[in-house]
C-alpha cells in the first residue's frame, strides 16, 4: 500500500516543494528493493528493525528540511491536492502549531478517525459498555470522537491523528517530537497533548481530504488490541493523577470483559462468534500488560 501512497503525495502535492522521505521498518514484503527501484530520487531509510511509528518518524524527520513536516501513514492515498491545501491552510492560521484534514474509507464514507478529544473516563466508560458505537452521533455519548461532526468545517480540536498530521518545523522541534517511550498508537495524542498544555493549538482544515484505509499495519485483532490498552494506559498514567489513571485501567477491564463476556454468549448459538470470543480471552489474559 506505500507505493500508491507514495505516487498520490507526489503527483497531489504541486504547489509547494516537497521532500518526500520514506522510512522502511524492517517491512519482509519486498516492498522496500519495489520502492528504491520504483523511486531513485526519494529519500529511502531502512531500519535494519521495527522502531516503531513513534521512533520512525522521529528518525525520518531528523533528515526533514521544510518549514512543515507532514506525516502520513503508508495505507493513505492523497487526493484532490490535499497536501498542497493543508500547508495553504496553515500558512493563513498562524496562531495554530499543528493541523490535520479529513480521511474517508475507500468507499468515499467518512473515517472519523482524523481528529479526537483528549481521553477522558466518561469517554472510556461510554467505549467499554459500547454507548459509542450505540450512539456515534451523539457528542454525549461519543464525545471523545466529537460525535456528529462530520469534519466538514474548519473546527478547533485536541487531537490531530498521526495519520496525517502536519506541524510547523519549530514546533515539533519545541515538544522534542514524539515520545520514544510510544512504541505504536497513542504517540499522536501525547505529541498533542503536550502541546496543549505550551498553548500550542491545533486545527482541522475540511478542504484537505484523504483515503486513509486504517488497520492496514496491524490487521491481528488480538495483537492490536493488546498494543492499543497497553498504550492508553500509559497515556493515562502520564498525564492524568494516579487516581484517575487507576480508574482508566479498570475501565479498559470493563472494556475487555463486556466483549469477552457478550462474544462467549453469543457463540453458544452462533459458532463464527467462537473465534471473537477467544481473541478477547487472549486479549484478557495479557491484562497485565496494562496494570503496571
Amino acid at each position: 500500500m506505500t507505493i500508491p501512497c507514495i505516487v498520490s503525495a507526489l503527483s497531489e502535492a504541486v504547489q509547494y516543494g516537497i521532500q518526500l522521505i520514506v522510512l522502511d521498518n524492517a517491512s519482509t514484503d519486498g516492498s522496500a528493493t519495489e520502492i528504491r527501484n520504483r523511486f531513485p530520487d526519494l529519500l529511502f531509510i531502512e531500519s535494519p528493525t521495527n522502531i516503531g511509528f513513534a521512533a520512525a518518524n522521529n528518525l525520518a524527520a531528523k533528515s526533514a528540511t521544510g518549514e512543515y513536516l507532514l506525516l502520513l501513514n503508508p495505507d493513505t492515498v492523497v487526493r484532490d491536492h490535499a497536501i498542497d491545501k493543508l500547508v495553504a491552510f496553515a500558512d493563513k492560521h498562524a496562531d495554530f502549531g499543528i493541523f490535520g484534514g479529513r480521511t474517508v474509507f475507500g468507499d468515499g464514507s467518512l473515517n472519523p478517525k482524523s481528529c479526537w478529544r483528549e481521553p477522558s473516563l466518561w469517554g472510556l466508560f461510554c467505549r467499554a459498555i459500547y454507548l459509542d458505537n450505540l450512539f456515534p452521533n451523539s457528542g454525549f455519548f461519543n464525545r471523545d470522537s466529537y460525535g456528529g461532526w462530520k469534519r466538514d468545517s474548519v473546527r478547533e480540536v485536541d487531537i490531530v491523528s498521526g495519520c496525517f498530521l502536519l506541524i510547523r518545523r519549530e514546533v515539533w522541534e519545541q515538544l522534542g517530537g514524539f515520545a520514544p517511550d510510544f512504541f505504536m498508537y497513542a504517540e499522536d495524542f501525547d505529541l498533542c497533548m503536550r502541546a496543549r498544555r505550551q498553548g500550542i493549538r491545533a486545527l482541522i482544515c475540511p478542504d484537505a481530504q484523504i483515503v486513509h484505509y486504517g488497520g492496514a499495519s496491524e490487521p491481528v485483532l488480538q495483537g492490536k488490541m493488546i498494543r492499543l490498552l497497553e498504550t492508553k494506559a500509559k497515556l493515562c498514567r502520564k498525564h492524568w493523577s494516579p487516581l484517575r489513571a487507576w480508574f482508566a485501567e479498570r475501565l479498559l477491564d470493563l472494556w475487555v470483559i463486556i466483549r469477552m463476556i457478550g462474544y462467549g454468549t453469543l457463540s453458544l448459538v452462533r459458532i463464527s462468534a467462537r473465534d471473537k470470543y477467544d481473541c478477547w480471552r487472549g486479549v484478557w489474559r495479557e491484562r497485565s500488560r496494562w496494570h503496571f
